[in-house]
């Protein structure tokens, strides 16, 4: 069977022609609209190029060489041999470890935040009463999140002093409820595996639900774009609620799936709080400058893996859909 091409990919030759004045393609509406999208990025793309460029130029250097500190006079690049890497890799045994574990707690958390915002975008699309007050409530993850309040969240010392109280109040009873579930499922011979999994979720729900702000309203938006007289089509043919999702909603909402998986991805992968963010912070003020970049590019090259392999998985299941 002759494999189809798809229509709506192009082709590098028409990518370039829709800046290119004097292309065929140029006064296309597919054209108008690609560089109406560049014009939206193009402030990221200043900003890119202006202030992190060169710092990112200068972080490849560092990690290539011995970066050596002069008092009142800057610092000196020698050639390392890879050093930097090999540190990372075969010396860093605490880089390692930090580095499986956060990659486990991305693959848990993305899957969890996903399943999450999906699930309360389909039910905040539903018609009922207070449906708006109920938006911005599942919206407010967005808001306490931020930056400033978080640091408030660190600081506060009524945060702390009732943080405090909470956990002396489960040391007191006695009784872990995670732990307890786990050891009665264990010795039921249920496998420990995929309910260690399910636990995970369960410690993580704070930040799996403080994550998900941005994702249900990119969910929300998408579904509220269905037009309503496709379920009415699909209800006169006599399809279900369930099959309707997966013939309908499923498919249509199958590129904001790739988007919100690249978002969450990154997302989880540059919050200063896990524990390989730390450890780079950690050695870096020890003036191990070289090692704490080659580690950030190893960082940043196992984030790249991730989103690689995750939008090729994705992306086949939407050109499946959309054929």
């Amino acid at each position: 069977m002759a494999k189809r091409n798809n229509p709506d990919r192009w082709s590098l030759k028409e990518g370039f022609g829709a800046f290119a004045p004097w292309s065929d393609s140029y006064h296309s509406m597919r054209a108008r609209n690609a560089r109406t999208g560049v014009c939206f990025i193009l402030p990221f793309i200043i900003g890119f190029l202006v202030f992190m460029l060169m710092p990112l130029i200068q972080s490849l250097q560092f990690s290539l060489n011995k970066v050596t500190l002069i008092p009142g006079q800057g610092y000196t690049l020698s050639w390392n041999n890879f050093y930097n890497y090999q540190y990372a890799f075969g010396i860093d045994a605490t880089f390692t470890q930090n580095l499986l574990d956060e990659s486990g707690k991305m693959v848990i958390n993305t899957i969890a935040t996903l399943v999450l915002s999906f699930v309360v975008a389909v039910i905040l699309n539903q018609d009922f009463k207070g449906r708006t007050l109920a938006r911005a409530i599942f919206f407010l993850p967005v808001i306490l999140s931020s930056g400033v309040l978080a640091g408030i969240e660190q600081t506060s010392q009524s945060f702390n002093m009732l943080s405090a109280v909470s956990e002396e109040a489960a040391n007191a009873s006695g009784v872990n409820l995670s732990a307890s579930l786990q050891s009665l499922l264990s010795v039921s011979g249920v496998g420990s595996g995929v309910f260690q999994i399910v636990f995970d979720m369960i410690d993580a729900i704070y930040d799996i639900v403080m994550a998900s702000g941005i994702q249900i309203i990119v969910f929300l938006t998408g579904l509220t774009a269905i037009s309503p007289s496709l379920y009415e089509a699909a209800n006169v043919e006599g399809c279900t609620a369930w099959e309707a999702f997966w013939k309908i909603t499923f498919p249509i909402m199958s590129p904001l799936l790739l988007v919100n998986t690249i978002y969450t991805i990154i997302d989880f992968f540059m919050k200063s709080s896990n524990s390989v963010m730390e450890h780079i912070n950690t050695i870096q003020l020890n003036a191990q400058y070289g090692e704490a970049s080659a580690q950030s590019w190893v960082y940043f090259g196992v984030a790249l893996v991730f989103i690689g392999i995750s939008s090729f998985i994705i992306s086949k299941g939407v050109s499946s859909s959309e054929n």
